[in-house]
């Protein structure tokens, strides 16, 4: 039986950010990109058309800021995972998207290293319900 391939949507209004996580998302056989948006309304419209599994979300930008997005996608779209990749390193901005339903927050510097090992996270976590409790135990060293 074939692995199931993840369904990325990327959001960012800026097409530098967007063409570098394509290329870092491109080296896993696994991904597909199945869209881009460039803000707020365009992503919701699209995830309604393309069904993804993650949503790649910034959270400044125009029409309707990522917080506001991650809302909508729980409460339209429950099935499909928030990844908030954001510029913003401050707890504040952690917790509102916490509070929105993301599940990770990925800082735009730390992209390279940090958005596939999150990712992998997240699909852990959507394939096995006990992912979420087994890295906890080792994170607590039991």
């Amino acid at each position: 039986m074939a692995a199931h391939r993840l369904r990325v949507i990327v959001v960012d209004d800026n097409e530098s950010v967007r063409r570098s996580i394509y290329l870092i998302l491109r080296s896993q056989p696994d991904i597909d990109i199945v869209c881009e948006a460039i803000d707020g309304a365009d992503a919701v419209r699209k995830i309604g058309e393309h069904q993804p599994d993650v949503v790649l979300l910034d959270i400044t930008m125009p029409t309707m800021n990522g917080l506001e997005v991650a809302e909508i996608i729980k409460r339209e779209f429950p099935t499909v995972q928030v990844l908030m990749v954001s510029q913003h390193e401050s707890r504040g901005f952690r917790w509102a998207a916490l509070a929105a339903g993301v599940s990770g927050y990925v800082i735009k510097r730390n992209v390279g290293k940090d958005l596939i090992p999150e990712l992998r996270r997240i699909q852990l976590s959507t394939i096995s319900p006990l992912s979420s409790g087994l890295r906890g135990a080792d994170e607590s060293g039991s």
